[in-house]
This record gives structure tokens, sequence and C-alpha cells, in this order.
């Protein structure tokens, strides 16, 4: 008798290893993009904390990153949007700052990649009072009106609700929104 396998156990062993594969390299790359994610959210955490601080030490509100006590890793300058103020990007991300009236809006935006035109940003209203109110960071999938708008054959909330897990809140001619969790 011979030692061996035949042909059909080795095709099941192959079968087998593709389906794994199959359910294993997705959720691997979810997980490599949600990393790329919380760095990206980090950087936008530390920039909205320097701008809070820059308003309570002088009273104004800045108008660019120059004027922040942030370390801003990123020395390109493709913006996400044509009309902010002040941007920083590294190829695959860009940092932008938007003042418009009573906000400002600081905005992490993907600018390459299969989910590019998603978006991280933090709204600051800043009503005639000057008293900062309630700045909130949610996720966004950016419709138009930017540089870069989210792919319209992925489905909604691919990127906001599947890789980021947050929680839809509605959307606008410009954006979907979800609420980070």
């Amino acid at each position: 008798m011979k030692n061996g396998f035949t042909l059909i156990e080795l095709l099941v062993v192959v079968l087998i290893i593709g389906i794994l594969a199959s359910i294993a390299v997705p959720q691997y790359q979810k997980a490599v993009e949600r990393s790329r994610a919380v760095q990206a959210i980090t950087l936008l955490k530390s920039v909205g904390q320097a701008y809070e601080s820059h308003h309570l030490a002088t009273g104004t509100w800045a108008n660019s990153f120059d004027e922040l006590a942030a370390n801003i890793p990123w020395t390109g300058n493709t913006k996400f949007l044509s009309f902010e103020k002040d941007t920083r990007s590294n190829g695959k991300w860009s940092l932008g700052i938007e003042n418009s009236g009573g906000y400002t809006i600081l905005r992490v935006g993907k600018i390459e990649g299969k989910y590019k035109g998603a978006e991280f940003h933090i709204t600051f209203v800043t009503p005639t009072s000057g008293i900062l109110q309630n700045p909130i960071m949610v996720c966004s999938e950016r419709k138009s009106n930017a540089n870069f708008v989210f792919d319209a054959n992925l489905p909604q909330g691919a990127y906001c609700e599947k890789i980021i897990q947050g929680t839809y809140r509605g959307e606008d001619t410009w954006t979907r929104s979800y609420k980070l969790p």
C-alpha cells in the first residue's frame, strides 16, 4: 500500500484554504483601513484641541495651522475642499481648516484609495458670544462639492458604517453623516 494523498484530498484542502482566505483577507483589509482612520482621527483630535487652546489663549479663531501649537507631520498641500483656508496633506489624507461666519470645521479627508471622499470633521460653532459650543466629530461620505467625492459605486455607509462602525445621522446635498461610536 502506498502512502500519500489522493487528488481529491488535495483539492479539498485547497478549497478549504481558499474559503478561509476569502473570509480572512477582507477582514484584514477592514482592520488595516480602520487603523489608518484611527491615525487620522487622532491627528484631527490633536489639532482640534490646539484650535480650542489657541482661542482660549488669544481670544481669536485660527485661520492657519501655523497659528496652532500642534505637531502636524504632513507637509503636502492637496486640498480636500477647494475653499479651505489652510491645508496639510500626506498623499492619502488631507487636513483642512474651513472658517465661514459662525463656524469652523476642521476636516481630515481621504484623497486616495478605495474610500476616497470619506472624511472626519469637527465642527466648532462660534456664536457672537465667542464661546465654543459643543464641538462634535462625525464621519461623512462626501457626495459632492469637494475635490474628492466618495465612489458612487460603493454602497451607502461602506466606509463610515462598515469600516468605522458609525451610526447613520442623515444627509444633505453634500454628505451622508454618521455619528462615531
